[in-house]
């Protein structure tokens, strides 16, 4: 899929800033947006009330709004939201509910509510399994739920070959290219998970992607004019910017390549390359 390279920026640097926040890998919140949206922030699914970045379903963003929405500067919405006597979260007013619900499209709001989530999970993992959560068991419990999760990775630390469909016949008819080959024969715990840490791995790859798309667009920026001074208070040029993009995208690698590489708080030198590129485009 082709991502237009100011979008990508803007979704890798809301990212970023939510892993910052978090404290949850940077790798594995893009890899899960990559697989849950394609890295598009207005994605929505056809079968379900799933939006956004992190296709996150109505009911579970109320939830995880409600618990996380104040720590984040969210709390008129978190504050909105109400729990009933059976569990279900609600909000009272429609027009306040639609605009709490359409945060799902926001890629800061979304990867912020994504990343508290995510880093819920794995205290929880962390607690039954009695070790660290990796990213795959994230994803886990982002598909079959906490407790899904927690059953599905202590059932498979027992026995790896067994069904996967056998274990979770509701997942497994919801989710037949999960649970079962082309051939019709069901997945063992071990080939699921296999799977699922397979596409996380693909969908962080597309940092390097994304990293060489925004170094591609701060380059078309400089060239779409004659060298401009950036006001910083150093007198730097749009070179300048320019040539600290290409060192900064291009030497690091990895985890803490992607992180060192992407915008978490302003700084002289993301200001030089934000700069050179807004007003490169007549921002």
């Amino acid at each position: 899929m082709s991502i237009n390279p100011v979008n990508a920026s803007r979704i890798q640097s809301a990212i970023a800033y939510a892993s910052q926040r978090t404290g949850v890998d940077f790798d594995y919140l893009m890899g899960q947006a990559r697989v849950e949206s394609g890295l598009n922030a207005s994605a929505r699914a056809g079968s379900s009330s799933a939006t956004g970045l992190y296709q996150f379903i109505e009911s579970s963003w109320l939830a995880v709004m409600k618990k996380h929405g104040a720590e984040h500067g969210l709390s008129w919405a978190a504050d909105a939201i109400s729990q009933t006597g059976s569990g279900r979260y609600t909000v009272s007013d429609p027009a306040t509910r639609r605009a709490i619900l359409n945060l799902r499209n926001d890629p800061a709001t979304a990867s912020l509510m994504a990343a508290s989530h995510a880093a819920d999970n794995g205290q929880a993992i962390s607690a039954t399994l009695g070790r660290e959560a990796t990213g795959t068991d994230l994803y886990m419990a982002h598909f079959l739920g906490i407790g899904g999760a927690s059953k599905f990775l202590s059932a498979m630390e027992a026995n790896p070959s067994a069904s996967g469909a056998a274990l979770f016949p509701s997942a497994a008819r919801a989710n037949r290219s999960v649970f079962f080959e082309a051939d019709g024969s069901a997945r063992s715990l071990g080939e699921i998970y296999r799977r699922f840490a397979g596409k996380l791995g693909q969908g962080a790859d597309s940092v390097s992607e994304t990293r060489a798309a925004n170094l591609s667009f701060a380059a078309q920026a400089l060239a779409m004019g004659d060298d401009t001074t950036v006001v910083t208070g150093s007198g730097e040029s749009a070179q300048d910017a320019l040539a600290w993009a290409s060192s900064t995208l291009g030497k690091f690698g990895g985890r803490a390549g992607a992180q060192a590489a992407s915008v978490l708080r302003p700084t002289p030198d993301t200001a030089r390359l934000a700069y050179m590129m807004l007003a490169r485009l007549g921002a």
